[in-house]
């Protein structure tokens, strides 16, 4: 017998709230977007224990949480904001943001370079990425098997899984599938893959993610049904925000039925201040309610059509 529908959401870098705060608070969001776009799926998420669960790695990659109460007020606003403002649109596309991009794409690309057009903020970043990559202290097995066993616990039960990857998440979760496609946990099977401001697109991140180095079948993770891709307006984390040309070989070869790239206006504000690569922005977003709500929907037989 199948399982009810499950979520994964797998976060990206800096401290997170402690994973009840930090889980509440990215389900209210979710939900809220959902419920604009389709109430009934909404109620029956949120009624369906075990249906949104959340991969709490960064207290390991970093020893701490974020004070949840740091978001809370901006995370209240984000929710009762029904729509993308004028104010938001421009921002998020302005001269300066597109320019700044641009920079980014140009260091991607010449990579030696990049210690001249980064800000301290990205260096932070790319510090911890690197740490990732060279699996500092075992730190990146350690963080794929808390995903891993996620998996395969929902695998075990029979339960539709929708994986969710917000930024450094995206790849934790691409990593985590290329494992279990080419081990003896074989038999995960993902029904969609959601990638939200992710940097997949970039050459220096598919330079370092498993599989790179193969040719053929052995370089992609093979248990993916369908592969959605939202990047925000402005997100300079997804510099390269189409995947589906980067990983079209995964269609060619039969692993994947689809990959979609979609952008998406992302109007989080932290202290007045618009940031386009927040998660809780990616999660109210209606075209992340519009894709979950739509896998809901063709998994949950209790709904009527």
């Amino acid at each position: 017998m199948k399982g009810h529908p499950v979520i994964i959401y797998v976060p990206g870098l800096l401290p997170k709230p402690a994973h009840d705060s930090h889980r509440e608070a990215l389900l209210r969001c979710l939900l809220a977007g959902i419920r604009r776009v389709d109430a009934d799926v909404a109620d029956r998420i949120e009624a369906t224990t075990g249906s949104f669960g959340i991969v709490s790695w960064t207290y390991d990659f970093y020893g701490s949480h974020r004070d949840i109460n740091i978001d809370r007020a901006a995370i209240e606003a984000v929710i009762e904001q029904p729509r993308v403002s004028d104010r938001d649109i421009a921002e998020a596309s302005s001269w300066s943001r597109r320019l700044t991009r641009w920079i980014y794409h140009l260091g991607d690309l010449l990579p030696f370079l990049i210690p001249h057009l980064t800000s301290e903020k990205t260096e932070v970043h790319l510090r911890d990425l690197r740490r990732y990559m060279r699996d500092d202290k075992g730190i990146a097995g350690r963080t794929r098997q808390l995903l891993k066993l996620k998996l395969l616990a929902a695998t075990d039960g029979r339960h539709p899984i929708l994986l969710m990857g917000h930024s450094m998440g995206s790849i934790i979760a691409y990593d985590s599938l290329w494992e279990l496609s080419h081990s003896h946990d074989g038999s995960v099977a993902v029904d969609v893959l959601l990638t939200m401001g992710s940097p997949l697109g970039q050459r220096m991140i598919q330079d370092e993610i498993k599989g790179h180095e193969l040719e053929g079948v052995g370089r992609y993770p093979t248990n993916v049904r369908r592969w959605k891709n939202l990047a925000a307006v402005g997100d300079l984390t997804a510099i390269d925000p189409w995947l589906a040309d980067d990983f079209s070989e995964m269609i060619t070869l039969d692993l994947v039925d689809e990959i979609e790239d979609e952008e998406l206006l992302n109007y989080f504000r932290l202290n007045g201040e618009l940031n386009v690569h927040s998660e809780y922005g990616y999660l109210v977003n209606e075209k992340t309610a519009l894709i979950v709500a739509d896998w809901w929907r063709g998994h949950d037989s209790g709904l009527v059509p």
